[in-house]
């Protein structure tokens, strides 16, 4: 193992540094004529590109670009930034947010730059998450979430992701009957004996699973990097391999994921290049893989052309070695294959829009359940009386759903579905995958022809508009 000898730098010191100079923001939008420039300079410390990355995302910006440098122990960085239909950022409120999320040490973030999309920017503080890692089967959401809705337990958020047969979830949950946290030591034992007797219902002997109950606090883990976190510890990323073809012609034309690590003795890093295919949070998807394993970016050039992107980072680990073994390389490999390919989306996406109540997801997910849908992926949250979110759903074999099925199940769960995004393999049968399939009331695109916008904040910015289209879920 090669050791590169760093300086010892003490904690104090870095603090100092910190209050001596502070960091540096800047919303550019007039160098570039189709963009927004951000540009931060500041103190380096681990985990600093993260928490940039983690800002813009939360935000639903688009990065097109990133320049990283952080040699010397200064971090300087630029991000090319649109909103999701591609337009320049020049919203006052979200500026203000910007600006005081990347300084967040210097004071905190005002109330009201904190909702400047409408939402809580930053969830959970207040609510106890139910953490669960298990074996993936159909039913399972509609099975914990039925669960806690018995327990009386109202679900203010949920995301679950499921990759290579496993599955993790995290639940933001309140008493459904005060409103409010759980803070009964006695009932918050109960309720995690019960989601153990769920998760265990269909255990094989040695598989791995998990559930575990955290308090509210400030400074809790960002919900999609617990996720991350929760999906390496299952060990998901064992069964990932990317696209082996060599050659740069074969690499330029393939949209498979692709991951090479090589070494720069010179400088003593460990070049990391990544190509694949472009989507919503993938810069963050990387970085936090990189981060979580406990590498230190030193420089990095992002840039997205058409439908992919092309990442490059140069490396060291925290503790200052290079990656010489064979099985770190190969790791390495496999986590960020695994962390790119988490979030990709599987099956037939439901957009759901309905005036929240207690029970709203349990009821949603149970007659996903009932008509033999299997959920690949999910994100709903409350924004003050309304529930918003996304569902993929596939067949109870991973498969594309039919459109029968699809109709029926909008018919059921009412007017709380109000848009279906079919991907470009799922079609009416005997008609091209481009044909799109109408459900009544609601809207059908195509992922492929539309931009990549986000759905949920479009949802936000127009429920007053859309609310008197709002049915309640039948029982």
């Amino acid at each position: 193992m090669e050791i590169v000898y760093q300086p010892y730098i003490d904690p104090e010191y870095e603090c100092l540094i910190e209050r001596i100079y502070p960091p540096w923001v800047c919303i550019d939008n007039d160098t570039c004529k189709d963009c927004t420039l951000v540009k931060v300079d500041s103190a380096n410390k681990h985990g600093i590109l993260l928490e940039m990355v983690q800002v813009l995302t939360d935000l639903d910006l688009v990065i097109s670009k990133s320049y990283i440098s952080s040699d010397g122990g200064w971090f300087m960085d630029v991000f090319h930034v649109t909103d999701q239909l591609g337009n320049k950022i020049t919203d006052e409120s979200i500026i203000l947010y910007i600006q005081q999320a990347l300084c967040a040490r210097r004071g905190g973030i005002a109330k009201e730059a904190r909702t400047c999309l409408g939402k809580e920017l930053a969830p959970g503080l207040k609510d106890l998450a139910l953490e669960m890692t298990t074996k993936d089967r159909p039913g399972l959401m509609s099975e914990i979430s039925a669960v806690l809705v018995e327990l009386g337990c109202n679900i203010t958020a949920a995301v679950a992701w499921t990759h290579s047969t496993r599955a993790a979830s995290i639940f933001y949950v309140e008493d459904g009957l005060r409103g409010g946290p759980i803070a009964d030591p006695r009932r918050l034992e109960h309720v995690q004996e019960q989601l153990e007797n769920v998760i265990e219902a269909h255990h094989e002997e040695g598989e791995k699973r998990s559930v575990r109950l955290t308090i509210p606090e400030v400074g809790r883990t960002h919900t999609e990097r617990r996720l991350h976190q929760l999906m390496y510890g299952d060990d998901d990323y064992e069964q990932c391999k990317g696209c082996d073809g060599g050659g740069n012609a074969h690499k330029k034309g393939c949209d498979r994921t692709h991951v090479s690590i090589e070494s720069c003795k010179e400088k003593g890093y460990w070049i990391v290049n990544v190509r694949s295919r472009d989507r919503p949070k993938l810069l963050f998807d990387t970085v936090c893989a990189l981060t979580d394993l406990q590498y230190v970016v030193f420089h990095a050039v992002v840039s997205s052309r058409g439908t992919m992107a092309d990442q490059e980072y140069f490396v060291r680990h925290k503790d200052g070695y290079t990656l010489n073994a064979e099985s770190e390389r190969y790791k390495l490999t496999q986590c960020l294959i695994a962390a790119i390919e988490r979030r990709i989306s599987q099956g037939l996406r439901l957009d759901l829009c309905a005036k929240n109540r207690m029970g709203l997801l349990s009821d949603v997910t149970r007659v996903f359940r009932e008509s033999g849908l299997s959920i690949s992926r999910a994100e709903v949250g409350t924004y003050g009386e309304r529930a918003v979110g996304s569902i993929y759903v596939t067949d109870a074999s991973g498969h594309d759903v039919n459109p029968s099925t699809v109709e029926l199940v909008t018919k059921e769960i009412g007017g709380s579905v109000i848009a279906v995004h079919k991907s470009q393999n799922w079609a009416p049968h005997g008609s091209s995958s481009r044909t799109s399939h109408r459900v009544p009331n609601t809207r059908v695109e195509d992922e492929e022809d539309r931009p990549r916008f986000s759905f949920g904040s479009l949802v936000r910015s127009q429920l007053e508009r859309l609310s008197s289209s709002f049915g309640p879920i039948r029982s």
